[in-house]
């Protein structure tokens, strides 16, 4: 499963990690997170909060397209499922171009949405929760759970080369993705001790 989720920067945040979302009317980040069925990630990925959905999925699988490399072509393909707001069409042109094998290797499939009859039917109005998106939701509710994941916090350390390293490393979107990662290793070493 693959969603995408808009984070509020910090007064703080480096000029390379601005972008407005209109959309969810949000000035910061957004991260892209790939997860398995049990909602633990395989790929993380952070972008401005303007890149659409469907470009930060596309940079996202590009960044780990050795992995699908790295499939073998006779295992069963691998099903991504989609919320409502990706194009599969238009993801699988531009995936084709960068590795033209990888539609032999995954398949995209949107999520079911509940019509306004099935809402009716079961007596619900609003949003209504989808079955199989509750997983890469949880997810999310795990990142938060993290101090520094609550918000794009950057932090400017102040004097010579701290301040320097800290342009240099810190206030990235690639240190944003680092922390996602990081947050993740400790949930699962966290899971593993107490198993």
């Amino acid at each position: 499963m693959i969603d995408s989720q808009a984070v509020k920067n910090t007064c703080n945040a480096s000029v390379e990690s601005k972008g407005f979302c209109f959309y969810k009317a949000t000035n910061g980040i957004k991260r892209h997170l790939a997860v398995d069925t049990l909602g633990f990630p395989f790929f993380s990925h952070c972008t401005r909060t303007n890149v659409s959905d469907d470009r930060g999925l596309i940079e996202m699988l590009s960044d780990n397209i050795d992995y699908f490399k790295s499939q073998p072509v006779n295992i069963p393909k691998i099903t991504i499922l989609l919320d409502n707001g990706y194009h599969p069409e238009k993801l699988m042109e531009e995936l084709k171009k960068i590795y033209p094998q990888i539609m032999n290797k995954i398949k995209f499939k949107l999520s079911p949405k509940p019509s306004k009859a099935q809402k009716e039917k079961e007596g619900k109005t609003g949003f209504v929760p989808v079955k199989a998106r509750w997983v890469i939701e949880r997810t999310n509710s795990w990142m938060e759970r993290c101090k520094s994941l609550v918000k794009n916090f950057e932090r400017e350390i102040r004097g010579g080369f701290l301040r320097l390293y800290n342009r240099a490393v810190e206030r990235t979107l690639e240190n944003a993705t680092t922390k996602i990662n990081l947050c993740f290793v400790r949930l699962m070493l966290k899971r593993l001790a107490n198993a």
